[in-house]
């Protein structure tokens, strides 16, 4: 984030994070994809380069979105989970997504998915968030 903000706007404080074309697909991946280590970013089909993607998990672990954790000593390599405040940003993408099934012809969101969510919100995002083992902070 900027050292000096340009102003106290919540929206302008949510652009100086996630205003970018890669942050919230980096998330979008852990929260819906089950994505966890760098080599499953990469295999993303929007093709993020390797520099943009550690970065974007640098800076989303610097704001306390994501923790990474190292893997057991045999297994090699760190693993990436959302932390409760990265959580907290389910209910925005899922809005997303029911926003981008409405008004793009070629959005891949499920229609089982939009379906659940027209028919009760709050339990669909809560069924989400009760998807990823519970992290700190």
């Amino acid at each position: 984030m900027p050292a000096s903000r340009r102003s106290d706007c919540p929206i302008s404080f949510a652009l100086d994070l996630f205003g970018d074309r890669w942050t919230l697909l980096v998330i979008r991946d852990l929260m819906f994809k089950g994505k966890v280590r760098y080599s499953d970013f990469l295999a993303s089909e929007e093709g993020m380069a390797t520099n943009i993607l550690a970065d974007r998990l640098r800076r989303l672990e610097a704001h306390g979105i994501v923790t990474r954790t190292k893997a057991a000593r045999n297994a090699g390599g760190v693993t990436y989970a959302l932390t409760e405040k990265g959580l907290g940003l389910a209910p925005m993408l899922v809005e997303m997504i029911v926003w981008s099934s409405k008004h793009d012809e070629a959005s891949a969101a499920e229609p089982e998915f939009v379906a659940a969510v027209a028919r009760d919100r709050d339990a669909v995002v809560a069924s989400v968030v009760a998807a990823h083992p519970s992290t700190a902070p």
